[in-house]
């Protein structure tokens, strides 16, 4: 079922990448980004209370509070950062450059968390790298 949520993850933030470059037109990056933002945190809060998962809150760890609050402020500055080359470059080259994410992640998850990096992964990270040059340059 993992597979059926990633699928349509990429699907999804296809879509993102171009419903943003055509929205951001004539628009201050920060000022889009805030305004995504505040959709996002809307359809994020709906979930929680239509799956009534808000009970859930009183049980979240100490630790599991900050590494969440870290991650929002990453993911605010990603977002940040994104929409002000989305605004700035093109989305064809734009979009490839971020997801060297992928490759920034797998070897974070092999540093931080100890997961396995083993030839597969370092063929696919060498693959992505060469095909995200070979798009922007």
């Amino acid at each position: 079922m993992w597979i059926l949520f990633a699928v349509l993850s990429a699907i999804f933030a296809a879509l993102t990448s171009i419903l943003a470059k055509v929205g951001i037109d004539g628009v201050n990056s920060n000022l889009a980004t805030a305004i995504r933002t505040i959709v996002v945190l809307a359809m994020a809060w709906g979930m929680v209370f239509l799956t009534n998962a808000q009970g859930g809150i009183a049980s979240i760890s100490k630790k599991s509070w900050l590494f969440l609050i870290l991650s929002g402020l990453a993911t605010g500055a990603s977002w940040l950062c994104y929409y002000r080359a989305l605004q700035l470059g093109e989305a064809s080259k734009v979009v490839p450059i971020d997801k060297m994410s992928v490759v920034i992640t797998l070897a974070l998850a092999f540093i931080f968390l100890h997961e396995s990096f083993t030839a597969r992964s370092l063929a696919g990270s060498v693959l992505i790298t060469a095909g995200t040059l070979l798009m922007v340059l």
